[in-house]
């Protein structure tokens, strides 16, 4: 048994020596240079072969006896001007421009100007990115200031809603807000989110949208009555004299009196939604004319409108 193990042991050994003796036989390459080839530069001692860095001179210090010459060697002085040099024309010497190009000029800087007239094809409806970087309009940095516009408002109704979705329901409030400038103007608006004060802010963005112009008398009133429904709401409004106040309840009084309305009677005969309500008295509104657009339209005088 142990002669047997010390052969196997022998054989294994002379195999392992075969190998190793046959495996250095390659030829490896080497690093110095031969007669009839180039030298041969490895990375790993390129930093022992660089030429020694040179040795920088030293700055000279001027050293001045007194301040004066330390001046005198500051002060810059220009080169001379050639003498075929021409000066450039002045600004104010060009001829003058238009009104048409400095519009034109005006309208590639900030878009159409407000006035809805454009020079270079651009749509006046539509607000250019770089308006909105500059004023701020519909960014959301200003979301949380309150615009200053010359509109009050105020607030009619804010209910939960729900919507019933695969996944269960997702709750958001629903808003109504109106608003005016006591000047004639009034909106209403309706807006939903999933907190309130941001329902409020897109309700009073759509309120924004969505004015319209009341007609009234010198008195604050209606220069007539009318009547107008929306949904299953209908609202009766009439004139009323000096002194008599808006005699209204509910979203009626809320649009009249924001609109600048102050004597006026208000009525609403169907349901009690505060949103249609709010919205039958702005179409109620809308059917109201004054005195003189109908004799403009008439081709009558206005004093013969009551023979």
């Amino acid at each position: 048994m142990a002669a047997a193990s010390a052969t196997s042991t022998t054989s294994l050994s002379a195999t392992f020596s075969s190998l190793s003796i046959h495996h250095h036989r390659r030829k490896l390459p080497s690093l110095l240079p031969t007669p009839n080839s180039r030298p041969h530069f490895s990375p790993l001692l390129s930093h022992k072969l660089l030429p020694p860095p040179k040795s920088t001179p030293e700055a000279e210090t001027t050293i001045y006896e007194n301040e004066e010459d330390a001046m005198m060697m500051s002060i810059f002085s220009p080169p001379e001007r050639p003498e075929d040099f021409v000066p450039p024309p002045s600004f104010d010497d060009g001829p003058m421009e238009s009104e048409e190009e400095i519009a034109r000029a005006y309208e590639e800087l900030y878009g159409p100007a407000y006035s809805g007239e454009t020079l270079l094809g651009n749509d006046v409806f539509v607000m250019d990115s770089k308006v909105k970087k500059v004023t701020g309009l519909g960014s959301s940095r200003n979301k949380d200031k309150k615009v200053r516009d010359g509109f009050e408002e105020r607030v009619v109704q804010v209910r939960r809603v729900t919507k019933v979705v695969k996944g269960g329901k997702q709750l958001h409030f629903r808003a109504v807000v109106v608003v005016g400038d006591k000047q004639g103007n009034v909106g209403v608006g309706v807006g939903k989110a999933k907190e309130v004060v941001a329902a409020v802010q897109k309700s009073a963005v759509n309120a924004r949208r969505n004015i319209i112009t009341v007609p009234m008398t010198k008195y604050k009133t209606f220069p007539h009555r009318s009547e107008a429904d929306y949904g299953a709401a209908r609202v009766m409004l009439r004139p009323a004299s000096p002194g008599t106040g808006v005699i209204a309840g509910g979203a009626v009084r809320i649009v009249l009196e924001l609109a600048g309305v102050e004597n006026a009677l208000g009525k609403q005969l169907g349901s009690n939604n505060a949103l249609n309500n709010a919205r039958a008295t702005v179409v109620a509104v809308q059917q109201m004319r004054q005195f003189s657009e109908v004799a403009e339209q008439r081709g009558i005088p206005m004093e013969e409108l009551w023979k």
